[in-house]
C-alpha cells in the first residue's frame, strides 16, 4: 500500500541561518535531516542528493551575493503532492538583497578553469523549475522545484 502526502497538509520546514560559510553548511545539514525525516532519502537517494546540491548552491549564493551585514538568510522546504504531478519538493532560499537578482550566465562566459560562476547553471540543469520572487522589504527569494512521482 502506497501512502501519499495529503493534498491539504504539505510538509514544511523553515530555518533562519547566519549569512556565513558555517550557516551555509548548517543549511545543507538541516535540509538533509529534514529530507530523511520525511522519508525522501529512502524513497529516492538520487532525488535527495540532487535536492541537497540545489540547497547548497542557493545557500552559497545567498551568502556570497545576498549578504547584508548583521542579517541572515532563510531556508524553506515544502513537500507537497498534486494529483497530476505527484510529489514536489520546493526549495526556497531568501536573502536581504532584493536589488541583486540572480542571472543565469551564458556557458561561454564561465572560464573552464574558474572556481565560481557555475552554481546557477547547476540549479538550472537539475531543477524542474526555478525562479525568483520579490520579498518585502527589499529582499528576494530564489526557489527551485524538483518533481518526484513516487514519494511516500
Amino acid at each position: 500500500m502506497t501512502t501519499e502526502i495529503p493534498l491539504d497538509n504539505p510538509r514544511r520546514h523553515t530555518a533562519a541561518l547566519n549569512a556565513t560559510p558555517k550557516g551555509a553548511c548548517l543549511c545543507r545539514a538541516i535540509a538533509r535531516r529534514q529530507l530523511a525525516d520525511w522519508g525522501v532519502e529512502s524513497t529516492s537517494a538520487e532525488f535527495a542528493q540532487t535536492a541537497l546540491l540545489i540547497v547548497a548552491e542557493l545557500a552559497s549564493n545567498a551568502i556570497r551575493h545576498g549578504r547584508v551585514a548583521g542579517r541572515g538568510f532563510e531556508l524553506h522546504l515544502c513537500l507537497t503532492t498534486e494529483v497530476r504531478r505527484g510529489a514536489t519538493l520546493r526549495i526556497e532560499v531568501s536573502d536581504c538583497r532584493g536589488d541583486r537578482l540572480p542571472v543565469l550566465p551564458a556557458p561561454a562566459t564561465c572560464a573552464s578553469d574558474g572556481q565560481s560562476g557555475r552554481g546557477l547553471m547547476l540549479v538550472d540543469a537539475l531543477a524542474d523549475r526555478w525562479g525568483t520572487l520579490p520579498r518585502d522589504p527589499n529582499a528576494k527569494t530564489v526557489w527551485a522545484e524538483l518533481d518526484l512521482a513516487d514519494a511516500r
